[in-house]
């Protein structure tokens, strides 16, 4: 194996929504999220500098209020960096929608089940690339634009707020070593 392997587990707990759930562990949905997010994740984490090596990751959500996917990823992405794994970038997710004529950012889970058009959105921020899209109903060409544009913008918003939270890990760090 001449890069590294990333794998990847996504579950929910039983209290993480208002009905408590009895999903048995690997249930179909959890199956896709995990695929979703290793994907995501292996399209930013350098593994050909680490040869013969295994990256678990484990999310688990506590809380469910729409946009899951995105939390998970930005966790995965915010824990992969501060442990020091190299990538490409950091990968940062979004939800955006179109509810009642309106582009929404990071639906809640009353938003996301109204009905309307949403997008999950997975980008590369420095390297503007996208390394997940999707859809789950079909939008005009204009309104699509919109709402991609809106995604772009929450996904480079919490880039940004990713990176000051490691900046502020690392100077915690080097005062409390005394450098």
């Amino acid at each position: 194996m001449n890069k590294a392997l990333v794998r990847c587990e996504y579950t929910m707990a039983n209290f993480s929504t208002g009905d408590r759930m009895r999903k048995p562990k690997g249930d179909r949905r959890s199956t896709e999220i995990s695929l979703v997010i290793r994907q995501t994740m292996e399209a930013c984490i350098m593994t050909h500098l680490m040869p013969r090596t295994q990256i678990d990751i484990f999310v688990q959500v506590l809380q469910a209020d729409g946009g899951t996917r995105s939390a998970c990823i930005n966790a995965a992405t915010l824990a992969l960096s501060d442990a020091g794994i190299p990538m490409r970038d950091l990968v940062t997710s979004c939800s955006a929608g179109y509810l009642n004529s309106t582009p929404l950012l990071d639906l809640n889970y009353v938003e996301d089940s109204a009905g309307g058009a949403d997008v999950t959105l997975g980008i590369m921020p420095k390297l503007d690339k996208v390394t997940l899209l999707q859809m789950d109903a079909k939008l005009p060409l204009d309104i699509f634009e919109n709402v991609m544009r809106l995604a772009i913008e929450g996904c480079k918003a919490v880039a940004t707020y990713i990176r000051e939270v490691l900046l502020e890990n690392t100077k915690q760090l080097e005062y409390r070593r005394g450098t």
